[in-house]
């Protein structure tokens, strides 16, 4: 299993306030975006396999309705996140 809850746990801690805060934004945000890059290494190996790209495509959208969110709360967080987890803007 590619991400394992101890990894899970990882992530929510360092952009959340701790471990068990699964639903503040960055966190959101940041695990769709472990995920995106999994999905796209996967796909790179396997390129007709069409039911992960579009399981990509959709989590591609989640996360930029998430970001566009932040975005209109907090400019300054926004751009030190997408800074931070190396996301094109």
């Amino acid at each position: 299993m590619y991400l394992a809850p101890e990894k899970k746990a990882e992530i929510f801690a360092k952009y959340g306030k701790d471990a068990n805060d699964t639903g503040n934004t960055d966190a959101q945000i940041a695990l769709f975006t472990y995920r995106i890059n999994y999905l796209t290494g996967h796909l790179k190996n396997n390129r007709h396999d069409f039911n992960t790209e579009r399981s990509l495509v959709k989590l591609v959208g989640k996360r930029r309705s998430l970001l566009d969110y932040k975005m209109k709360k907090d400019i300054v967080a926004y751009r030190e996140l997408i800074k931070d987890l190396g996301i094109r803007k």
